[in-house]
């Protein structure tokens, strides 16, 4: 999905922080909220359960999404006290707060009212960078119902605003809706003008009975497990693994993020001119040069990964926060292949397995769970995605607009023990921001993929990619 930054690299100009959290009032409501019958979606629950076990352990945990952005002016707090109420009150997800009941099950609460949602501002004073990251850092945790909350940071001539929402309320798309419904309604109020008239969003708790009820119906017969299963098999009866070193994953340490550019502008055209000739789209290629990196690294003879993809299905979703994110897995043979070949593969194995996204891999090992061989995923597990902010479902225009402002999506950095690349293409080329463990090992390992995959991409665009077979570049120094 959409690439990360690391929170502790938002290094701007001091200002007055006012945050926007919910008043005593709204607290009481919400803690009164009954019990309902809808299940947390299976995103959710595994969510909740992370962060439960983490805290548990002593570790801090990756699960906070910050997107901010900056707007000319001096804000005018009770206008984006109007338009932050709105946002919540229009997105169910928000209503909801869970816990466990005695036999360890999740259960959801729901607000029945959601005018009793009333976020109210208050002003903090000046702060500097590190003062406002850490106080973004403390928004609660997804087992307290207040786990989001907005802010500005004035300055002379304009202000930043940003939101704070834990992991389990939202996936990374949501920064599209989020950026249209506060970006716009707040601009068109400061004009003297009414809210904007946008869309209905669809229901995050209908998505999460829907999926439920989907998933209760599949057994270790149905296609879907079965794909799975094969594929679980073909890694030794789990996710796949990354091919290079990361350091002992008995010692916790944080993660970090890396990004590099990949190709400017002039050469990712070149890229997608190779891409069409070999009937294929940007995003098979994307695959093909990480699986040649594998090959040429590693000499694995059969790429492994998996990459996530949006299970939203219809136009309302696309407007509504939520976590609709699944994972596909994909398996591309590499070896004696060309660039073109492994390409074609990579894009059929992509296409063959998008509905494999709405079958959560949790769900697949609750069903195996008395298989021999099958078991639950390590550390190590490579995630890999691909996202161009000019094509659907992004909006170029609203996409535009951010990118205008300066829009950045920033995360907080816990335990990690696992490896997450995107790749984004922007107008101005192609990026890979990669996720890791902060240990000297993954570092180094980490670098020399990176590099390696520079390598292949710039190779392919330029049209030198007819083989896989090419000398293997020195191992990186950090």
């Amino acid at each position: 999905m959409v690439a990360l930054t690391a929170i502790h690299d938002w290094v701007d100009a001091p200002g007055s922080v006012v945050s926007w959290g919910p008043s005593p009032g709204c607290l009481a409501k919400v803690a009164q909220a009954p019990v309902r019958a809808v299940p947390a979606s299976y995103q959710q629950e595994q969510h909740i359960r992370t962060y439960r076990e983490h805290s548990a352990n002593g570790l801090e945990m990756a699960r906070l999404l910050i997107p901010a952005w900056n707007i000319p002016g001096r804000c005018d707090i009770r206008a984006m006290t109007y338009v932050i109420n709105s946002y919540l009150r229009r997105h169910d997800t928000y209503h909801s707060w869970f816990e466990f009941d005695e036999q360890d099950r999740v259960e959801r609460h729901t607000v029945a009212n959601p005018a009793d949602i009333q976020f109210v501002a208050t002003k903090s004073g000046e702060m500097n960078a590190a003062q406002w990251r850490k106080h973004i850092l403390n928004t609660p945790s997804p087992l307290q119902w207040d786990c989001f909350q907005f802010g500005v940071i004035q300055r002379a001539d304009h202000f930043t605003f940003y939101a704070s929402i834990d992991h389990v309320h939202a996936d990374a798309m949501f920064m599209v809706a989020l950026f249209v419904e506060i970006y716009q309604n707040y601009s068109a109020l400061g004009e003297g003008g009414a809210p904007i008239k946008l869309p209905d969003p669809g229901r995050y708790l209908d998505y999460c009975t829907r999926q439920r009820e989907y998933t209760s119906a599949l057994t270790l017969e149905s296609p879907e497990v079965v794909e799975w299963l094969d594929f679980l098999r073909r890694n030794g009866g789990t996710l796949p693994t990354f091919p290079l070193p990361l350091g002992d994953s008995d010692i916790p340490c944080t993660g970090d993020l890396i990004t590099v550019r990949l190709m400017d502008s002039h050469d990712s055209d070149r890229f997608e001119a190779v891409c069409a000739q070999s009937g294929v789209r940007f995003l098979g290629g994307v695959f093909a040069c990480a699986a040649i990196a594998e090959r040429e690294l590693a000499g694995v003879d059969t790429y492994q990964v998996i990459t996530p993809t949006t299970t939203r299905s219809s136009p309302a979703e696309f407007m509504t926060t939520g976590w609709f994110t699944g994972i596909v897995p994909i398996s591309v043979p590499v070896e004696g292949m060309s660039f073109n070949q492994v390409a074609r593969a990579a894009q059929a194995a992509f296409d063959s397995g998008m509905h494999l996204a709405n079958v959560p891999i949790e769900r697949v090992l609750e069903l195996a769970a008395s298989l021999p061989g099958i078991s639950k995923p390590g550390p190590g597990v490579p995630m890999l995605s691909y996202l161009d902010i000019g094509l659907p479902p992004l909006n170029p225009v609203v996409m535009g607009q951010w990118q205008d402002r300066n829009g950045t999506l920033y995360t907080d950095l816990g335990a990690a023990n696992q490896i997450g690349m995107w790749v984004n293409r922007r107008d101005t080329g192609t990026t890979v921001t990669v996720a890791y463990p902060d240990n000297a090992v993954a570092r180094e390992s980490v670098a020399q993929y990176v590099d390696m995959m520079k390598v292949v991409f710039l190779r392919a665009a330029e049209g030198r990619a007819d083989s896989v077979s090419s000398p293997r570049i020195p191992r990186a120094t950090v």
